[in-house]
């Protein structure tokens, strides 16, 4: 979608990628082939596009920071993006920057604590082991007691609470619930503790997010505020507007303006919260384009792909703003074994009925099918006006998705 977002905006889009069948190939103006992490095939990009962009944060920082030594302009900026590649760093800078995160703490912290020292090393501490001088005293030294020898939770958790890998996660993938402390005595034997971290189980009403722009000039914008939500912690669907109050909207740009601005960031950014009974906590950051930005493409002046294609090349951001009254996206899931008739016909039939409903777009990705990958999108826009009326259309029209495109798991109706 960057590619062919570029395309239209008349710009040279050059792509690396390890895969020559990637769908991004087919409307790039030329194709690097190498993995993330080949730094040649990344020089070699450098010598054929002014910028460097990303749509995802699986990067090799370290590799990357030789290549901009050398004069290669990576934008978001490598120090910009260097505190948001890892949940920990992401919850260390929030708190840094005061913005509202779940109450979390390092995996390690929970460990459990160096035993004491024997009875015998501990008398030998004192005195320098002189006899002499125990012999002076009363009594001997009170010993301290025992240190627990299991693990515990960090001061303020609770069970059951959420394990969260550092990096590498991402739908669904990397996050555990810890019910109690066997739980995570076995989560702490079986990984390394430094590579995850610990975080409340948060109550919530709504997951929102915010994707927000800002351009080399610092100036930045926001898209709407959409609601999005999550099923088996993949994203199912996401709605616009999000059936929140302005004050919220107000407050989720603000925290998006504080993060781009305190790191200098330039590009596209999705911001998930949770919203509920604790207000508006920042979920998880991500520097890139992002899936709950995809309504854009029908819904906003300008669409998040475009954006950030425009960002990049320095041209003038789009407006944001919104071009119809309300949108509904979901998300097509591979819901079939890859070996299966739908997968090898690349689910012809399925689609053709999708893009037979009335008001449908549908935004095929061309990626090979799996089981449970995302394939492609479909977006109706809402004509209903106020939110109950709105919420009524968006389980009509997800009823209807849902009778052809089945969540991975549930087979037809």
């Amino acid at each position: 979608m960057l590619a062919r977002e570029a395309r239209q905006l008349g710009l040279a889009f050059h792509v690396q990628t390890p895969d020559p069948l990637d769908p991004a190939t087919r409307a790039a103006s030329s194709v690097v082939l190498g993995r993330q992490d080949d730094v040649e095939a990344t020089r070699a990009l450098a010598q054929r596009a002014e910028r460097i962009t990303f749509e995802n944060e699986w990067l090799p920082l370290e590799a990357f920071e030789q290549l901009e030594r050398e004069g290669i302009c990576f934008l978001p900026s490598l120090s910009s993006l260097a505190p948001l590649l890892g949940k920990r760093s992401q919850r260390q800078l929030l708190n840094q920057l005061n913005l509202p995160t779940p109450l979390w703490a390092p995996m390690e912290a929970a460990q459990p604590p160096a035993p004491p020292l024997p009875s015998h090393e501990l008398l030998e501490s004192f005195g320098d082991g002189d006899p002499e001088t125990f012999s002076s005293w009363d009594s001997p030294p009170t010993l301290p007691p025992p240190a627990p020898r299991g693990p515990q939770l960090p001061d303020g958790l609770r069970f059951p609470v959420m394990a969260k890998a550092s990096s590498g996660g991402y739908d669904g993938k990397g996050i555990l619930v810890l019910s109690d402390l066997e739980a995570l005595e076995r989560h702490l034997a079986e990984h390394n503790p430094e590579e995850w971290i610990l975080e409340e189980r948060v109550s919530f009403d709504l997951e929102l997010a915010q994707v927000i722009c800002r351009d080399q000039l610092g100036q930045v914008r926001c898209f709407p505020l959409v609601q999005t939500h999550q099923r088996d912690q993949v994203c199912d669907w996401v709605l616009f507007p999000a059936p929140v109050s302005h004050a919220v909207e107000a407050y989720a740009r603000n925290v998006g303006v504080s993060l781009v601005t305190s790191l200098n960031y330039v590009g596209v950014m999705g911001i998930e919260f949770f919203f509920g009974p604790h207000g508006l906590l920042v979920n998880e950051v991500a520097p890139r384009v992002h899936n709950s930005g995809h309504l854009t493409l029908e819904a906003c002046l300008t669409n998040q792909f475009s954006q950030q294609a425009r960002i990049v090349a320095g041209l003038p951001m789009g407006l944001t703003e919104p071009r119809v009254k309300g949108a509904l996206m979901v998300n097509l899931l591979g819901f079939a074994p890859s070996d299966s008739a739908e997968a090898r016909t690349d689910y012809a039939e399925p689609r053709a009925a999708l893009e037979a409903m009335e008001g449908s777009r549908v935004h095929w990705y061309g990626k090979r099918p799996r089981l449970g990958r995302k394939l492609g999108h479909i977006t109706f826009v809402l004509d209903s006006d106020g939110a109950e009326r709105r919420e009524e259309e968006r389980l009509r029209r997800l009823a209807e998705v849902r009778r052809v495109w089945p969540w991975p798991g549930e087979g037809l109706a």
